[in-house]
């Protein structure tokens, strides 16, 4: 027991070296329930949910669950080769995966106290018992599912794009979106943790009942995290890597083609995401004001066709601030090698950017092959132009993420960011008008482009779409300077 604390106390003081990890543990749970808790609340409802507090309750739980599963994930796929070399030194197993297990739900619990009191000073929890509870059941939860991931999927992008696969189904096909009674949705992992938290009776739950089942998920989580962490404990696989370069830039695409786990992820994560917006659209007609040839209109649209179409930039835009993060964190200590062996640092960032360019035309192009089966656009040259621009963008932002903030935060601001800005602040759906915190986020101007192509058949934006190329550019000068400054960091 003694061999056990010891080992949770050094892993705690790694993982606190890293200011930014820790603080994004508290901070990114904090920002989601502050921010999005209401509006996801009026789009869970607005999607023929269940809307209201009992959804801002359940934000809470979704944010600790997401920072729970991308924390465990990194924790499996770093601790391999030390973990394997700790039992080979004579430590004995058991020991070696409880503490590992420890450490992981103390991350957990970390961001679940973070995301409850920011509630509490929020909206006040009306059932303090149940909510603590539940919130706490989908961290362990997810705890299980990142261990498996990072046991399975090596590629720090690959997973943490897997989480979020898996986190967004769970959250988007849930009973808090939709119907309680879909068959289908039954086996996903906080189905019934999420009735209970609501006090939604599932009427489904069979004798155990909804809290039972929840109970099971938990218990069923945490005996997978225990097997993995035991597995990969014994059996690390050691990974070399090596090349030559020809040109930096034929070096960075080659190294990009060998993930082909990625570029299959970048096709089928916006595929999955447009179709469920699909599917989980109510039938009824939405109104829009927009310019149409010099004059201020309202545009009347069916919302289950036009749904596909809104939805397709959020998809592209998170997914391409992903690549941009792990382009930065994983080529660093690369690239300062490079300079430091006289590579010049301008080839080295046209390399670096092209791969988050590539990243974003694939996803992209992708997104809008399934949207063109479901939404007709007014205005096709010009809306794929909007979805490009909004990837491109959200490209450099994931540079900028991956400069400032660790893998364990930065996963998250990547994904949270592009869904406050696109799937919230320049929603249609949920705001008559854009606010002015809108106006001052990266996808205002190329989100004002594509609802002009997407509605209506005259280009009216133009002030917009330079605001979008300005942004452009100085993402593109910001991450720049800022990968100058690194390597030559380094380099003196």
């Amino acid at each position: 027991m003694t061999t056990t604390g010891l080992l949770v106390r050094r892993y705690l003081t790694e993982t606190a070296r890293n200011p930014v990890t820790v603080s994004m543990l508290v901070v990114v749970p904090v920002v989601f329930v502050a921010v999005a808790a209401r509006k996801v609340a009026d789009a869970a409802e607005l999607l023929g949910g269940r809307g209201g507090v009992e959804v801002e309750t359940v934000t809470a739980a979704w944010a600790a669950a997401f920072i729970s599963a991308i924390a465990m994930y990194f924790q499996v796929r770093s601790a391999r080769a030390t973990d394997r070399r700790l039992v080979l030194a004579g430590l004995a197993p058991v020991r070696l995966v409880a503490a590992r297990l420890a450490t992981g739900l103390a991350l957990a619990v970390t961001a679940t106290a973070a995301a409850l009191v920011t509630l509490a000073a929020r909206t006040g929890i009306d059932v303090p018992g149940r909510t603590v509870a539940g919130t706490l059941m989908f961290a362990v939860i997810y705890l299980g599912i990142g261990a498996l991931i990072g046991a399975l999927v090596p590629g720090p992008v690959n997973g943490t794009v897997l989480v979020f696969f898996v986190w967004i189904l769970d959250v988007f096909l849930g009973p808090a979106f939709g119907s309680a009674d879909r068959i289908v949705t039954r086996v996903l992992p906080t189905h019934f943790p999420t009735l209970w938290m609501m006090d939604l009776p599932s009427r489904h739950g069979g004798r155990i009942g909804d809290l039972g089942w929840a109970l099971v998920w938990t218990a069923a989580a945490l005996a997978v995290s225990w097997t993995v962490v035991a597995a990969t404990s014994r059996a690390a696989r050691p990974r070399h890597q090596a090349g030559q370069l020809a040109t930096v830039l034929r070096m960075g695409l080659r190294e990009a083609g060998r993930n082909r786990v990625l570029w299959v992820l970048l096709a089928v994560v916006p595929t999955v995401f447009i179709l469920l917006a699909a599917v989980t659209t109510p039938e009824e007609y939405q109104s829009m004001p927009l310019p149409e040839n010099g004059r201020q209109v309202v545009v009347r649209f069916w919302f289950p066709d036009a749904h596909p179409g809104f939805m397709a930039p959020v998809a592209i835009a998170s997914l391409a601030a992903l690549v941009g993060l792990f382009t930065v964190l994983q080529a660093r200590a690369g690239d300062q090698r490079l300079v430091l062996a006289g590579l010049r640092t301008r080839s080295l960032l046209t390399a670096r950017l092209s791969i988050v360019a590539l990243g974003a035309l694939i996803a992209t192009a992708a997104s809008l092959a399934v949207t063109a089966a479901l939404f007709d656009a007014r205005q096709w040259g010009l809306y794929f132009l909007a979805n490009l621009l909004m990837g491109l963008t959200y490209g450099l932002v994931g540079v900028l993420i991956g400069s400032f903030v660790g893998r364990v935060g930065g996963v998250f601001i990547a994904f949270l960011v592009p869904f406050l800005d696109l799937g919230i602040e320049q929603s249609p759906m949920l705001n008559t008008e854009v606010s002015g915190l809108g106006t001052a986020l990266p996808g205002y101007g190329a989100s004002r482009v594509l609802y002009d192509a997407a509605l209506t058949a005259s280009f009216d934006e133009t002030g917009p779409l330079l605001i979008a190329l300005v942004w452009l550019a100085g993402l593109t000068l910001a991450a720049a300077l800022l990968f100058r400054r690194a390597v030559r960091t380094t380099a003196a």
